[in-house]
């Protein structure tokens, strides 16, 4: 008993094998040819912010370089890449967590206003007040729409 004589050879997985061997070398070879061109689409481009609330929070949180900082953590949470003297860091104000610039603006684009980490508002409950205001004035909205109360 066994295989019959002319099946001992299966042509197909081996054909599906080299196929796919062949069509991962061409994806890593066009990254890498897209590397070259392009090293700005490494690291995300600033653009703009997909929501207003997004835009005022970038504008609350500081930009610096990871070398100026004195103590901090060794590698982004949110891309989990190890800072480098040059990058471009947010250190959030309420929980000083920090992340690479482009990972938070990216984590903010999603409508997310919270530490990725702890979870802890971006801003702080003292500055709430004003970055409502901030917010309600840059979202266009006339303020005659807003209720007057009566002097009686």
């Amino acid at each position: 008993m066994g295989f019959p004589v002319g099946c001992t050879d299966l042509f197909l997985p081996k054909l599906l094998v080299s196929l796919l061997t062949i069509l991962g070398f061409f994806r890593r070879f066009t990254h890498a040819l897209l590397s070259i061109l392009e090293p700005a689409a490494a690291s995300y481009h600033h653009h703009e912010p997909r929501s207003v609330s997004a835009a005022l929070i970038r504008e609350f949180l500081p930009v610096v370089k990871f070398s100026d900082l004195a103590a901090a953590a060794e590698s982004c949470a949110v891309c989990l890449y190890e800072f480098d003297g040059e990058d471009e860091i947010r250190r959030l104000v309420n929980c000083r967590h920090i992340f690479h610039r482009s990972c938070l603006d990216r984590w903010m684009d999603h409508d997310q206003k919270t530490c990725p980490l702890c979870r802890m508002q971006f801003v702080p409950e003292e500055k709430q007040a004003a970055f409502n205001e901030k917010l309600w004035l840059a979202s266009g909205i006339s303020d005659i729409y807003l209720p007057v109360s009566s002097g009686l």
